[in-house]
């Protein structure tokens, strides 16, 4: 099966416990937009929804500003990247 590299800043890294993960992808392609889905399973109870419902995705350093067509395909690196605020 094919599997991706998931990145997890902020938030996310608070809610999921961890800075990176491999993630086995249970289709390919896989729509980036069923990761999130995908990733709230694995994570259920841990704010993660909520941080992801914000979040921005990159994909192989490169930021994905139409989510709706990009597809997995195994290999990629994700990256989770939720709003940032400054002071």
């Amino acid at each position: 099966m094919a599997q991706v590299t998931v990145l997890y800043f902020a938030g996310a890294s608070t809610a999921t416990g961890q800075y990176e993960e491999t993630i086995t992808l249970p289709t390919t392609p896989f729509p980036l937009l069923s990761l999130a889905s995908h990733l709230n399973s694995l994570y259920q109870g841990t704010g993660l929804d909520k941080v992801l419902a914000t979040s921005q995705w990159s994909v192989d350093a490169v930021m994905v500003h139409e989510p709706e067509t990009c597809h997995l395909k195994g290999g990629e690196e994700v990256a989770v990247i939720p709003p940032v605020s400054g002071g």
